[in-house]
């Protein structure tokens, strides 16, 4: 076997061997209701991003298959969403538009956009799990913007867990991205139809090499992240450089 084998075969003994459901199952033996939080989108360069907020209330097995969601094939995260759908007690979504994120920066839009999944569901959670290293739904909003001001959080003192590598840790956090990747691809590819140059139905907003370069010859669309360093248009329009601001940490 090849190192690439062996690296592959580790990987997955480590994931049979990870009981998926160990930070839930602590909180639901405790009485909490656990929502898992992840969001997908928060590197590419147009679009919008997407939280994915997932409610368990009982401890009951994932379906099979279940990982992080860039570790799974888009087939494999397409036949995963209807099974979520039937394991979870409730799941929604919340979104931060390219012009919020612009306006904002990434950390605020995202802690907006978490807050809206939250404000979706249909059962309200008492107990959170993040992905990451930092709760996603705080954000210091006591910046001037030259923009309109983003909307109030009001799940910042829901109790809350970050875990690093979440998703591929909890089941919860797992789902989320699964659910949040599928929808905000689906979204990518609605898109492409109007804006074919850019190869989104393929790259998903993301700076693949075809979308460099449709940015270098078109410049930004409306949906692009015009406060991120995108390439410059070629030609005349090159000499002016796409403005930078807040969210540039992609």
């Amino acid at each position: 076997m090849n190192a690439t084998g062996v690296v592959a075969q580790y990987r997955r003994r480590v994931r049979v061997a990870t009981d998926l459901m160990v930070h839930e199952r602590e909180a639901l033996y405790s009485g909490r209701v656990v929502v898992g939080i992840d969001e997908v989108g928060r590197g590419a360069l147009a679009g919008p991003l997407c939280v994915g907020a997932v409610v368990l209330e009982s401890d009951v097995e994932p379906p099979a298959g279940l990982d992080d969601s860039k570790a799974l094939s888009a087939a494999q995260r397409d036949a995963l969403v209807d099974p979520l759908a039937e394991w979870v007690a409730a799941w929604s979504l919340g979104w931060a538009s390219a012009q919020e994120i612009d306006w904002w920066g990434l950390r605020v839009a995202l802690a907006v956009a978490a807050n809206r999944a939250l404000g979706n569901l249909a059962v309200r959670p008492n107990f959170c799990l993040v992905d990451g290293a930092v709760n996603l739904l705080r954000a210091p909003l006591d910046q001037i913007f030259e923009a309109p001001p983003a909307p109030a959080l009001f799940y910042t003192t829901l109790d809350c867990r970050p875990v690093v590598r979440g998703d591929a840790a909890c089941a919860s956090i797992a789902a989320a991205s699964v659910l949040a990747k599928v929808s905000r691809d689906r979204a990518m590819v609605d898109l492409d139809a109007s804006h074919p140059a850019y190869g989104w139905r393929r790259n998903k907003g993301y700076g693949a090499p075809e979308h460099l370069a449709a940015l270098r010859r078109f410049g930004p669309t409306a949906l692009h992240r015009r406060s991120w360093h995108l390439p410059e248009p070629d030609g005349p329009a090159g000499r002016t450089r796409a403005p930078q601001g807040f969210g540039a940490e992609g």
